[in-house]
């Protein structure tokens, strides 16, 4: 039976995400027409799907609650004093500290122990959605290319990249040990389905924080290829953790390797849709011959 509060916890966790990914600059200009205490409370909202997800499974605790209500309200005042001390964006402490409380949350999982272990997707989307509206709203920050009004060209960068991407991370994936070919087609529907769950919940969200937010400010600070090289490298430790128990070198080898295409997607046209195109590909490719 379908839980109605999860339901409703779901469509509001998903609302500012997708809203944001088609009318980021026009949701920008409302938000900057509040008041400024609305503008800096207003992303409270965020712990109303931990209230409903958590009291409908019977796990609800305050600590939790307080939590997922007031981390987006620091995001949105910490953003706000960046946007105000660095206003040609050239990338200011309070920026990167908000990038690496956000990014360790979910890689380290700190906030999962506040969701049922099926559905702790809540803590990484919640935890976008307070990233957005701190970075995109408030920061407004520029060049971060989060529109998903894919056009044709977004298509054809991504698919370049990956084609590039993919024999050699076969290759190097099979001698290590670490990929391995299963001779199964999946059915259309399947394929299909599942290009566009890894495109929306595992491609945008990654490539929105790590080439839209991160190698972007990076980009300021170090240039272009430093900051693509850094980013990829940081993007590859982010997987140590992913299917092992211990430190997963060939998994942050094929990741950090990865991220140089999907840095270059980016790049190219700073546009978060032609990487996270690649990304989804790559996932896909992944999960039904390599894997």
């Amino acid at each position: 039976m379908v839980n109605p509060a999860i339901v409703i916890a779901a469509l509001l966790t998903l609302a500012p995400f997708l809203a944001a990914a088609f009318w980021t600059y026009r949701l920008a200009g409302v938000t900057d027409a509040l008041p400024v205490c609305v503008r800096l409370l207003a992303p409270a909202i965020l712990c109303v799907p931990y209230l409903l997800v958590a009291c409908s499974s019977g796990i609800f605790r305050w600590g939790w609650f307080v939590m997922y209500a007031l981390l987006p309200i620091a995001v949105a005042v910490l953003m706000d004093q960046a946007r105000r001390i660095d206003p040609g964006q050239h990338g200011n402490l309070r920026d990167f500290l908000v990038l690496a409380v956000l990014g360790l949350a979910v890689d380290l999982r700190w906030f999962e122990p506040a969701w049922p272990r099926h559905l702790t997707v809540f803590n990484k989307i919640l935890l976008l959605d307070a990233g957005i509206y701190g970075l995109q709203m408030i920061r407004q920050l520029r060049g971060t290319g989060f529109d998903l009004r894919l056009r044709l060209r977004d298509a054809g960068i991504g698919l370049r990249e990956l084609i590039l991407y993919v024999p050699i991370a076969t290759v190097l994936g099979l001698s290590i040990g670490f990929l391995h070919l299963h001779a199964s087609w999946p059915r259309l529907p399947q394929f299909t389905g599942t290009f566009l769950l890894t495109f929306f919940f595992i491609a945008v969200p990654e490539e929105l924080f790590f080439r839209g937010w991160l190698q972007n400010l990076l980009e300021r600070r170090m240039g272009r290829s430093a900051a693509l090289l850094f980013t990829s490298i940081l993007f590859g430790l982010a997987h140590f953790n992913k299917r092992a128990v211990a430190f997963n070198w060939r998994y942050v080898l094929l990741a950090a390797l990865a991220g140089i295409f999907y840095g270059r997607a980016w790049r190219q046209e700073r546009r978060v849709g032609a990487s996270a195109l690649t990304h989804a590909g790559v996932d896909t490719i992944w999960s039904f011959w390599l894997r």
